[in-house]
């Protein structure tokens, strides 16, 4: 394999945002980085469950105590919220129906508040990636989505996904929905992997996605001689080793190291820190500019939440975590 510049660049970044992360956590003060890049321009957290959204869905919407853990009822909430993947688009519907949960849900209702939403100028899924539309034959996109939802709920697939022997075969299942291709077959069932309907381990499997492509095109001069997979797993089995051959201490989260998924999205940040870092390395997208700028919130961070069976020792305190150096 023959490696260029950004990836010694995959992982300094990923030091550094991890870095940004644990700093933001610890109470410190903006900014929390001297790389003009990082602080200009937002990338996602190096650990997916570790971002905004997924915290939300797993504080929130999996684990709330007050909720079903019955797997019908996480199963539905899961997709219900993931299929617009976006936080305010859940509050509307629970502000506007009450709780959602299996047993009473009304798909016209549902759709109704997001008619409502969208005739207001609200937008109601969110940017961070693209949501094809099935094909039930709805004008909506929003109308064709809750179909799909409940055709999944009909033909019992929360029991067939709960049975699934392995993070591969939930794939597959997805997969087989219409509508889902393989980037969103994959993200929805680590989504659901995070709930207590599933046991599975996040390493066992992985699919890149269209920016994870061209960060590894970024990084491996030889990338199209092998399957986008395998160079992944190589670089998550070699994290260690990459880390210390570069002096760099990588605290990981709180214990865990990274996991396939997390180095999937890092190939995908890397593509894009890449156009602005290393702007001659051109990858396979084309693209030369990165479009989402940093916004500072003043609201400070919660202690974060992850599925209970990671064991993870996230401290109580947060303003006792360590702080580590800048490495960009």
């Amino acid at each position: 394999m023959q490696v260029t510049e950004v990836y010694d660049s995959y992982w300094r970044f990923a030091a550094e945002r991890q870095a940004i992360y644990l700093r933001r956590l610890a109470g410190a003060p903006a900014p929390w980085t001297s790389n003009p890049v990082l602080r200009r321009h937002r990338f996602t957290n190096c650990y997916r469950a570790a971002d905004r959204v997924s915290q939300f869905l797993i504080a929130e919407v999996q684990y709330d105590a007050h909720r079903s853990a019955a797997p019908d009822e996480l199963f539905f909430r899961t997709l219900v919220f993931k299929l617009f993947n976006r936080i305010e688009t859940w509050q509307l519907l629970e502000q506007s129906l009450g709780p959602i949960s299996w047993q009473s849900a009304d798909p016209d209702r549902i759709a109704a508040v997001l008619d409502h939403a969208i005739a207001r100028g609200t937008r109601v899924y969110s940017a961070a990636y693209i949501m094809p539309s099935p094909a039930f034959g709805h004008a909506r996109k929003h109308r064709n989505h809750i179909a799909l939802l409940w055709r999944m709920m009909e033909d019992r697939l929360p029991a067939t996904v709960a049975a699934a022997p392995s993070l591969k075969d939930v794939y597959r299942l997805f997969l087989a929905q219409p509508g889902l291709g393989p980037f969103l077959a994959f993200q929805f069932t680590i989504d659901l992997n995070y709930s207590s309907m599933l046991e599975h381990d996040e390493a066992e499997f992985v699919v890149a996605g269209p920016g994870a492509r061209d960060g590894l095109s970024k990084c491996f001069k030889d990338a199209a001689e092998y399957a986008p997979e395998t160079l992944i797993r190589m670089v998550c089995d070699r994290q260690e080793q990459e880390f210390a051959q570069r002096g760099i201490t990588f605290p990981g989260l709180f214990g865990r190291r990274l996991q396939p998924i997390d180095c999937q999205n890092l190939f995908c940040e890397i593509s894009k820190y890449a156009r602005a870092v290393h702007p001659a390395v051109t990858g396979i997208s084309g693209r030369t500019r990165i479009k989402q700028l940093f916004a500072e919130t003043p609201r400070p961070m919660q202690a974060p939440r992850f599925p209970p069976r990671w064991n993870l020792a996230v401290p109580h305190a947060l303003g006792a975590l360590p702080t580590s150096p800048r490495l960009l």
